[in-house]
């Protein structure tokens, strides 16, 4: 049963009972690949998502980081052998151009892995997304962007919903039509197993361009 968690972001550490569902859910803890969304910059390596999972307990005999150090065959490699698959945040467009540019989004797809996101991570996990200044994207036009598409869905995270619903309402309206949007902001996830879909923390579900709070399932 494939294994997806759609995460916001955590200042401190993944809540007691996020983590205690985390560690139900990740039994094999042989290998980490962690996917950059800066692979350019190699101090950008995970540490902050990396103690999330120290905090709750949950260890693994091998850690590798996916950058532009690895090499395209390599990464590959690193990817069909994870017992985890772990896409990190920071930026959304680069590491949306990364996946491309490496052809991971079919092995990760293919993983039987238990894959999660962080942020711009999660975003790149969903099946389509919008890039938008609003949203704080470095763009004039504001555009739609093919994700990974492990579910059928799209995912804004991280973004300061709660002052924002007018805003967040009218920008993904038009996508909202098209598939689900799951929006959320800090200390928030998704987790789809299977076909059920849960939540933990304030998620917001937009579909058909009207906007509702979801109940905590998790």
């Amino acid at each position: 049963m494939k294994t997806h968690y759609y995460l916001g972001w955590f200042n401190n550490f993944f809540p007691e009972n996020l983590g205690r569902v985390l560690q139900e859910d990740i039994t094999d803890r042989k290998s980490l690949a962690m996917i950059s969304s800066n692979p350019a910059i190699y101090e950008d390596d995970g540490a902050t998502e990396r103690s999330w999972l120290d905090q709750a307990g949950i260890m693994f005999d091998e850690y590798h980081l996916i950058n532009y150090r690895v090499q395209k065959e390599d990464a590959q490699t690193i990817i069909q052998n994870a017992s985890v698959i772990f896409l990190l945040g920071g930026n959304t467009l680069k590491q949306n151009g990364f996946l491309m540019e490496y052809e991971l989004s079919d092995s990760i797809k293919k993983s039987s892995a238990v894959v999660m996101g962080a942020s711009a991570g999660a975003i790149n996990m969903s099946a389509k997304w919008l890039c938008s200044k609003n949203f704080g994207y470095k763009v004039e036009m504001s555009s739609v962007y093919d994700g990974i598409g492990l579910d059928n869905f799209s995912v804004l995270s991280h973004f300061d919903l709660e002052n924002n619903i007018a805003l967040v309402q009218s920008e993904l309206s038009l996508l909202s039509e098209e598939i689900n949007i799951y929006a959320s902001n800090k200390d928030c996830a998704v987790r789809v197993k299977g076909d059920k879909i849960d939540v933990f923390g304030n998620v917001f579900l937009i579909s058909h361009s009207k906007i509702q709070k979801l109940v905590e399932t998790l």
